[in-house]
């Protein structure tokens, strides 16, 4: 069982940047993916950032500007936002994805995240 809580979201002026974290609570045993995405008012979830062994992926819209890291020891995921645009503004929700002895992905319960002058 997994439980995530993310954390470190606000408000900020184009071109600042905030560096959100997610803290796992429980065991990591079974995770072998995790993200971060952002839904906007009125819009669908989309994935910004994901890691898995090592190897990250990127939406284009933030390639160059956000960096997903992770500290094993630390049970903790980090988005790095850098030069944040208004179109950045959102609700980031980290995810924790599994595949066995099941298919699942766990789920935080978001942190808003404003740019604007």
């Amino acid at each position: 069982q997994v439980q995530l809580l993310e954390s470190g979201g606000g408000l900020v002026q184009p071109g600042g940047s905030l560096r959100p974290s997610c803290a796992i609570l429980g065991s990591i045993l079974r995770v072998n993916t995790m993200g971060w995405y952002r839904q906007a008012p009125g819009k669908e979830r989309e994935l910004v950032a994901a890691i898995r062994d090592g190897t990250t992926n990127y939406a284009d819209s933030v390639k160059g500007r956000f960096t997903i890291s992770r500290d094993i020891a630390k049970k903790t995921v980090f988005l790095q936002m850098d030069s944040l645009k208004p179109e950045d503004t959102a609700v980031y929700y980290c995810n924790a994805g599994q595949r066995w002895p099941q298919p699942y992905e766990y789920w935080g319960q978001g942190t808003q995240v404003t740019v604007s002058s």
